[in-house]
């Protein structure tokens, strides 16, 4: 546990760091959020990181409260050590970090109480991580055996004379009764029940689409089932995971989510590579990406901007996110940018060599977010702290099951893609773009909107921003990497109009999210070029 010394010095830098005039409570506060204790960790679960403090209290550079003596603390900040060293002193300890905090949120105003309101935090909540209640002393139905008792003299009975052996004794103070102080509330768990309960519903569309494969129905009516099977079978897939996930460390846990979380997109890609669609392999990721980028987080900042006015969220983690796909769609770009030159025949090589740099890129975006700035994605890092995993045997099984009816599903849907787009009227490249993507992220969808509307916005964004990246640098070079192997093979050559429709939905996605805060409008104008780039998509 960190010192007030040692605290005071961070302070220090971080007040440089600002440009400030003096070391004021803000610093002092940010300094002891940076430690790793139970209220930090309550904190940054709740939405308070530093990165997050350091937001709110940027641009509030104030000369008018100058230092409060030449110790170049302000007058809250100075106030404040005497406060903590003066409650350590009672307490007979040298005073900590804690004891400064306890001291800071005294004040009613000023910015940190308005993190501890953003962040809907009760200081007496936090008091009681720091210093949890003690437990009520027995009740004693004995008397004490180091005094006499004291009978009250009968009546008509001479008054006691006064024993000095006795009446001398000093009263011992009774035990000082504990403030009782109720728990923080823990953040509620996602109903898991009730999202299952309503894909058992879906589940009704795997036999049906058997029955109507093998006794021939009509194309676009097996097309219609095996669409509606994949949804649940794709929440199945990403529960079993996840639940995988919880019983490994957080790295093999991202590479657990890595490598089945977009299970469904690789199974159907691969089955539509085996017969030969690779043009439609290609509208399909990029229409994963937009999918993710503009209607998952446009439906959840509309849901959760509907709940509350301004809605906040790690900036760190989707700045990383926005990052990682502009590298992506310039990726894309360099090939599709040589197609029609004298290099036309070295595009193969060269989209193996793209997808090996974006692989390893995605695995250098895993180690910083969860080794070396592990920190910064606290909050992200645990969405659902009141879920109980599965066990290891069931949740193996469900993903075995689960990947297997995809994989057939797949090929019913490969199946019928010809005479649906010709019964229809619908061109492959919408049916990749907009159809197949809504369909294998239709779950994920629903958990990003559901999460939103309940007020976790960071676990929606999480949602959107994560898979997209997942597509693009995981994804997309996996299905480079293997194509040959299972069909003509692929390489990251793209049609114009899907490089444009990509690259600006990356950019009009960061102006949104890279200043950590959003509202409703702006999941409105996500859902806006979404829809036009559907549009345009259906008259290519």
């Amino acid at each position: 546990m960190a010192s007030l010394e040692e605290l005071r010095a961070r302070a220090a830098k971080e007040s440089t760091a600002q440009e400030s005039g003096f070391v004021g409570a803000e610093h002092l506060f940010l300094a002891w959020l940076e430690g790793d204790g139970p209220a930090q960790r309550a904190l940054a679960q709740a939405g308070m990181s530093p990165e997050t403090f350091r937001g709110l209290i940027a641009g509030s550079r104030s000369g008018k409260n100058g230092p409060g003596s030449a110790s170049g603390l302000s007058t809250h900040a100075e106030r404040a050590m005497a406060t903590a060293t003066e409650a350590a002193t009672v307490a007979g300890r040298q005073p900590t970090g804690d004891d400064l905090f306890l001291a800071l949120i005294k004040e009613p105003r000023g910015a940190i109480a308005r993190a501890l309101t953003t962040a809907k935090a009760r200081p007496s909540q936090l008091r009681t991580l720091i210093n949890p209640p003690a437990a009520r002393p027995p009740r004693r139905d004995t008397p004490r055996p180091d005094r006499a008792p004291r009978l009250a003299p009968a009546k008509g009975d001479a008054p006691r004379r006064r024993d000095p052996e006795v009446d001398d004794i000093p009263e011992s103070p009774a035990p000082e009764r504990p403030r009782l102080v109720p728990p923080p509330r823990p953040i509620p768990a996602e109903p898991a029940q009730r999202r299952w309960s309503v894909l058992w519903l879906g589940y009704l569309a795997v036999p049906v689409s058997l029955a109507l494969h093998y006794l021939g129905a009509d194309s676009r009516w097996v097309f219609l089932a095996a669409c509606l099977a994949i949804i649940p079978l794709a929440a199945a897939i990403a529960e079993a995971t996840e639940h995988l996930a919880d019983h490994t460390g957080p790295m093999v846990g991202a590479l657990l989510n890595a490598a089945f979380g977009n299970a469904t997109e690789v199974i159907v890609a691969i089955a539509a590579l085996r017969a030969g669609y690779v043009e439609l392999v290609k509208a399909s990721l990029a229409g994963s990406i937009l999918g993710n980028l503009l209607l998952i987080l446009g439906l959840a900042l509309l849901a959760g901007g509907l709940r509350q006015p301004i809605l906040k969220f790690n900036r760190i983690a989707a700045g990383m996110s926005s990052a990682m796909l502009a590298l992506a769609v310039a990726a894309l770009m360099l090939p599709s940018f040589l197609r029609g030159t004298p290099a036309d025949s070295h595009l193969p090589a060269l989209s193996r060599a793209v997808a090996v740099v974006l692989a390893l890129t995605y695995l250098g975006s895993l180690l910083f977010a969860l080794r070396t700035h592990r920190r910064s994605f606290a909050m992200a890092s645990n969405p659902d702290p009141g879920r109980r995993p599965w066990p290891v045997g069931l949740a193996l099984a469900v993903l075995a099951i689960a990947t297997i009816a995809v994989a057939v599903e797949s090929e019913f849907l490969v199946d019928t893609i010809g005479p649906v787009t010709r019964s229809l009227g619908i061109s492959q490249g919408f049916l990749g773009l907009i159809v197949i993507p809504i369909v294998g992220n239709a779950a994920e969808h629903a958990s990003a909107v559901v999460a939103a509307r309940r007020g976790r916005i960071e676990l929606a964004i999480q949602i959107a921003l994560g898979s997209s990246t997942q597509v693009a640098l995981f994804v997309a070079p996996l299905l480079v990497l293997i194509g040959g192997l299972v069909g003509p093979g692929m390489d990251l050559v793209f049609p114009g109009f899907q490089v444009g429709a990509l690259a600006a939905a990356v950019v009009v996605s960061a102006l949104i999210i890279l200043d950590g805060e959003s509202h409703w409008l702006e999941g409105v104008q996500l859902l806006a070029l979404y829809v036009m780039i559907g549009a345009a998509a259906w008259f290519i």
